[in-house]
């Protein structure tokens, strides 16, 4: 039975949490018994079931050594293109607040003097 618990036990190497909002994300580099590394991503949400009882409700994927450039590859052009698409997208800029415009008129309006 020792070589059953070995098999679902894998030694986690390093972990990685990010809160995200009402998300918690796990990145979580593991070893297998031959030593080959793989990530697992889970993304966590809690959540309510009709009793008003909390339970998490957890997705995750796997990520195995030979997919690593090509995930990383993949994960930059589509990142990129977001950032792409949020530039040429009005709604994604960022505009100055009104309090931060009133901030600057005020500090306009002071005038500067050496002592």
């Amino acid at each position: 039975m020792e070589g059953d618990k070995d098999h679902y036990d894998k030694e986690e190497i390093y972990s990685k949490v990010i809160r995200a909002g009402k998300r918690t994300y796990f990145f979580d580099v593991k070893s297998t018994r031959g030593n080959d590394l793989y990530l697992t991503v889970t993304e966590s949400k809690k959540r309510f079931n009709d009793n008003g009882d909390s339970f998490y409700e957890k997705h995750k994927i796997f990520l195995y050594k030979e997919d690593f450039e090509k995930f990383q590859e993949g994960l930059e052009d589509v990142l990129g293109e977001i950032e792409r698409l949020k530039e040429d997208d009005p709604k994604y800029r960022v505009e100055e607040s009104k309090e931060e415009k009133d901030s600057e008129e005020k500090d306009e309006s002071y005038t500067k003097t050496k002592w």
